[in-house]
């Protein structure tokens, strides 16, 4: 398996996809708030994929300017794998497809395709 996570990051909150396999979504999306709480949530779901899968998932995020900032501290200090993409790099992807409309879970799961 190849486990990974992505994550849509807004103000204030994530949505949240994760995948156990190309292709094999691991339950529904869900928005989680970038409060110790919410974070604390993020990681015990991501543990929770660790455990199904076997290995530890990555999580990709785009950079978002200041956004992203506490998801960076919180996995950081956990020690845990985040891989942060360019916002230009993911909006040429982006653009690539031919969806026109903008939805943080489809965003979610984009991440995840382009890296």
């Amino acid at each position: 398996m190849n486990p990974v996570i992505g994550l849509d990051v807004a103000k204030g909150e994530s949505q949240v996809q994760a995948f156990l396999d190309k292709k094999q979504p691991y339950k529904k999306s869900f928005k989680v708030a970038h409060t110790l709480e919410g974070l604390a949530s993020l990681l015990d779901f991501i543990r929770e994929v660790e455990d199904v899968s076997g290995e530890q998932p990555p999580t990709v995020l785009e950079s978002t300017g200041h956004y992203h900032t506490p998801i960076v501290q919180y996995f950081e200090a956990s020690g845990y794998l985040l891989i942060i993409v360019n916002p230009l790099l993911s909006y040429r992807a982006k653009s690539s497809s031919l969806r026109k409309v903008k939805t943080d879970v489809i965003d979610a799961n984009c991440i995840i395709k382009r890296t």
